[in-house]
C-alpha cells in the first residue's frame, strides 16, 4: 500500500479515483463490467457496487439496460469549479482573448500533469474551429508546443526513456532527438510544433515562468497554409508580449493559496 508523506492510502478511495480515471479516458467509448472489474483488478461484485453507488451520486452514468458504464456529469461540474477557482486560470483568460483578437488563431493555456497536458482554457480562431474543444482534455507533453515549452524547464534527466507514441508522423519519439529539439527551445525561448500533434497545424508554445520549473503554458496554433514568415513573427512577438503580462499579473508563491 503506498503512502503520502506519511499517511497510508485509503484503498477504497484509490480505488474510486482509478475507476473515475478510466471511464474518463474512454471518452466516448463506454465500458461493461466485466472490462472495467479485469482493468482494475477487483472482484466484478464489489465493481457492481462501486459503480451503483457512483451512479446514485451522479459520478457515473449507465444506460437504459444499465450494462454500459461511462463518466457522469458529477465529472464536470467538478472540473468546472477547478477551472473557476484556479486564479491563475482567471487571470490568463482576458489576456488569452486579447492574443485570440491580435492574432486571429487559436490560443491555448495548458498545465503539466505528469507526463501530459491538461488543457486550462482555449480561445478558438474563427477561421479554425474545432468540433471538439480541448479544454479538460489532455495531450503527451513531448508532442505539442505547451508540453514542449514546459519539458524545456526541466533537465533532460527527467525525460522517460522512448520511444514516445506518435500522434503523427512528425513526433518526435526518440529521447535522443527530443532532447535536441528541448535544447533548441531554450536557445530560442520558446517550442515549435511543426505538425507533431495535429497534422496541417504549427503551433508555439511559451512557458509561464512563475513557478520554478513552470507548470502552466500558453500557445498559438495556426494552420500551415496560413503561416507565412511575416505571422510567425507578429506570432512570437505578440506571444511574448502576453505571457509577460501573464507572469507579472499572476499570483505567485508568496500570494495567495498556492497548491501544489
Amino acid at each position: 500500500m503506498s503512502e503520502t508523506d506519511g499517511v497510508r492510502e485509503v484503498k477504497s478511495a484509490a480505488r474510486t479515483v482509478e475507476l473515475l480515471e478510466l471511464l474518463a479516458a474512454r471518452g466516448d467509448r463506454p465500458a461493461r463490467l466485466q472490462e472495467l472489474a479485469d482493468e482494475l483488478g477487483v472482484p466484478r461484485s464489489s465493481m457492481y457496487a462501486l459503480l451503483q453507488t457512483l451512479i446514485g451520486r451522479g459520478w457515473v452514468r449507465t444506460d437504459i439496460t444499465g450494462s454500459l458504464y461511462g463518466i457522469g456529469i458529477h465529472a464536470l461540474l467538478t472540473g468546472t469549479s477547478y477551472l473557476d477557482s484556479d486564479p491563475r486560470v482567471r487571470i490568463a483568460r482576458p489576456h488569452l482573448d486579447e492574443a485570440s483578437d491580435a492574432l486571429g488563431e487559436t490560443i491555448h493555456l495548458g498545465r503539466l500533469d505528469g507526463r501530459d497536458v491538461a488543457y486550462l482554457a482555449t480561445r478558438e480562431s474563427h477561421e479554425y474551429l474545432r468540433t471538439i474543444s480541448r479544454v479538460g482534455r489532455r495531450l503527451p507533453a513531448h508532442v505539442g508546443a505547451l508540453g514542449k515549452a514546459l519539458l524545456a524547464e526541466r533537465g533532460d534527466e527527467e525525460l522517460p526513456e522512448g520511444p514516445y507514441p506518435a500522434m503523427t508522423p512528425n513526433t518526435r519519439t526518440g529521447r535522443e532527438d527530443l532532447a535536441a529539439d528541448l535544447a533548441e527551445i531554450r536557445a530560442r525561448g520558446y517550442s515549435v510544433d511543426r505538425e507533431e500533434g495535429v497534422l496541417g497545424i504549427v503551433g508555439f508554445g511559451f512557458a509561464l515562468r512563475y513557478d520554478t520549473p513552470a507548470q502552466d503554458a500558453i500557445s498559438c496554433s495556426v494552420p500551415v497554409a496560413r503561416l507565412t514568415p511575416e505571422h510567425q513573427e507578429k506570432i512570437v512577438a505578440v506571444m511574448r508580449e502576453i505571457r509577460l503580462k501573464i507572469e507579472s499579473s499572476a499570483p505567485g508563491a508568496g500570494g495567495s493559496a498556492h497548491w501544489r
